[in-house]
Parts: structure tokens; C-alpha cells; sequence
């Protein structure tokens, strides 16, 4: 690829030299384009001592100024997110990212005000606070749940009780009590058990579990809305997924030593079914996107608690307002991906 010119130190009536038939004539620059259709030969030139006729558009291999100069180079845009978490924390305090470290910075959830919410999965850590911020932004939250719980009564609009998302019954009943379409669907529901998970205790049962709720869980949950006409409002669906469900992340956060096969199957199994809904609903243009909630201090968690500050974990709140930062981007555009709220970079699968 040739280097990239600036050519910027060109003006109308300066003198350089131009090649024409492979030799170089005196020459004095017409006009410098910026125009695309020019990029290639962005500078009109003509030949001094010749007529007009003779003038040209050239570009950089063929002209010889001093008033040329080399491109600096593009910073090349970041597209995927850092597998190393600690790396990945480090890098955002080295260059003071904001949205990372602070994400109140750039957050604004005012434009969930008057916006239809359903959050499956808010009886705690981060689906209840993300019904509480939703409270003080004013939106209509329908929040489910499987239990009582005091604090979510007090901050939904709508409380759905005994919603399991291990059964496509339970999904078609919670439907049938909304009486209205939604704006944004939150799938939060999630289940990380604190056992040993390694090829010297097989936990197949667990895993299996797992899998019913993280990874069976969405399409109940998608298919029983669709069922119902929920989807009639082309809702942005978003999916709490996990980096734990990136395969060629796996090679950095569990180098030499696998496990936790449960957790990453099941996440890894989530991600492709929201890939494979978001090509079902393309031509409903609904939208639904796999997003990493970051590293937060919650009761999954918990058994993580001496590298949350290493690896900058969050408060649930804070983890809530990313989450719906994030959600508020959603488009047709971004369908299919999996997203890391932390930095809005992508995770590979």
C-alpha cells in the first residue's frame, strides 16, 4: 500500500515539478481537491510554457515539492475489546477513559422517560438495579421474578411474579400479562453456581441447568413474545450474556487451566442463540444484541472478591447505568453482536 501524502502545503500558483512521459517538467499547481473522486489525483496542475489543454490531475508518485509531506498515520479505530481483564482495567486508567471508569460521565437515561421496559430476571444485582435507575428515569418497567421481593414492588410499574424461564409455559403466561408491546426487552436472568467445575468433578447436572436458563432462557423467553404479538413494536432486544461465553477468550482467561465448563458452554450456547434470533427477526426489524454486563460486585460474584479491585469491578448501579447506556445504541446496524459495556467494544466469539 503506498504511503498516505498530505497535501495540505499545496496552494494554487505554487511552482513544483511534474512528470509527464516519464520526465519531469516545471509546473505550477491549479487547484488542490479534496473531493473523493479525486483522491487518487487530487492536484491540477499545469505545465509552464504549454496551453491549458495540456494541465492535469496528478497525485503524489508523480509530482516533486518539498511542500509534500507523509500522512501521519490513522490511528487504527479499536473494534474488539481486551480478553485480559487486568490489562484491559490498566489500559483504561492509562489513557483516562471516561466511559470506562466513570460512566456517569457520559450516561443519560433520560430517553428511557416514557419508554415500555421489561426486565426478566430483577430480583437482584444487577436486573434490580437496573429496574430502579429505570424508576428515576420514568420509564414503564414490567419487572419478573420468581420470588417476592420488597424492593422491586416499590420500583416497578408492573411486577410479574413466579416467571421461570426454564419453562416455555411460564414464558407464555408472563406474555399474556403485559397487556402492551414493549420498547426494550432485558434478558438479566442468570445462574453461576459456586462449585468446582473441572474434568475431576463433572458437573453435568449443573451444567444442564445452566443451560436452561442462559442459554434456553432468551429463546423461550423471544419466542413466547413473538407468539403473543410482542414484538409487534420492533423492541431492542437485549441479552445479558458474559464474556465467559467467548471461545477464543478462553485461551487467555483460563489458560492452563479450563474449567468452569457449565458457566462457558452455556454462555458460549446463549451467544449463538442470539445470533441465530437476530437473523429470524432481520426481517421484523427487531433488533437484539448479547451484551457483557463488566465486571460487577454483586452475590455471583461474591467468590471473586479479592480481584475486584484488581480487576476493576463495579457496584451494581453503576454496572446498571452501563448496561442501559449501552442498550439506549441498539440498532438494526448493531443486531448480532456482542458487546462488551465496559469500553463498547466487541467480544469475539
Amino acid at each position: 500500500m503506498a504511503p498516505q501524502v498530505d497535501y495540505s502545503g499545496l496552494k494554487p500558483g505554487m511552482k513544483l515539478q511534474a512528470e509527464s512521459d516519464g520526465q519531469y517538467h516545471p509546473a505550477e499547481v491549479v487547484v488542490v481537491s479534496d473531493a473523493k473522486k479525486r483522491a487518487k489525483a487530487p492536484v491540477k496542475v499545469h505545465y509552464i510554457g504549454y496551453g491549458a489543454d495540456w494541465d492535469e490531475w496528478l497525485g503524489a508518485s508523480r509530482l516533486r515539492s518539498k511542500a509534500l509531506k507523509k500522512a501521519p498515520a490513522k490511528e487504527r479505530q479499536r473494534v474488539y475489546s481486551l480478553a485480559d481483564q487486568v490489562a484491559r482495567f490498566e489500559r483504561a486508567k492509562k489513557e483516562d477513559n471516561k466511559r470506562y471508569l466513570d460512566i456517569t460521565t457520559v450516561y443519560d437515561g433520560s430517553v428511557y422517560k416514557g419508554k415500555r421496559v421489561l426486565v426478566v430476571g430483577s430480583s437482584k444485582g444487577v436486573g434490580l438495579e437496573l429496574v430502579k435507575e429505570l424508576k428515576k428515569q420514568e420509564a414503564v418497567v414490567v419487572a419478573t421474578t420468581r420470588k417476592d421481593v420488597p424492593e422491586l414492588e416499590e420500583a416497578a410499574s408492573q411486577v410479574i411474579k413466579d416467571v421461570d424461564v426454564t419453562s416455555y409455559d411460564s414464558m407464555k403466561k408472563m406474555c399474556s400479562a403485559i397487556s402492551e408491546p414493549v420498547d426494550y426487552v432485558l434478558f438479566v436472568a442468570g445462574y453461576f453456581p459456586d462449585i468446582k467445575d473441572n474434568l475431576d468433578t463433572v458437573q453435568d447436572e449443573a451444567a444442564l441447568q445452566q443451560y436452561q436458563i442462559q442459554a434456553l432462557g432468551p429463546l423461550r423467553c423471544v419466542g413466547a413474545m413473538k407468539a403473543a404479538g410482542l414484538l409487534d413494536k420492533k423492541p431492542k432486544i437485549i441479552i445479558i450474556s458474559s464474556q465467559a461465553g467467548s471461545t477464543k477468550w478462553r485461551f487467555t482467561q483460563n489458560k492452563d487451566k479450563g474449567g468452569d465448563y457449565g458457566h462457558h458452554m452455556s454462555r458460549a450456547a446463549c451467544n449463538m442463540c442470539a445470533v441465530l434470533m437476530s437473523e429470524e427477526l432481520k426481517s421484523m426489524e427487531v433488533p437484539i444484541v448479547m451484551l457483557h454486563p463488566g465486571f460487577n460486585r454483586t452475590t455471583m460474584t461474591e467468590k471473586y472478591s479479592a480481584i475486584w479491585d484488581k480487576e476493576g469491578a463495579v457496584p451494581a448501579e453503576e454496572g446498571a447505568k452501563r448496561v442501559l447506556y449501552e442498550s439506549s445504541k441498539v440498532t438494526m446496524k448493531s443486531s448480532g453482536k456482542f458487546i462488551n459495556v465496559e469500553d463498547g467494544l466487541q467480544i469475539p466469539f
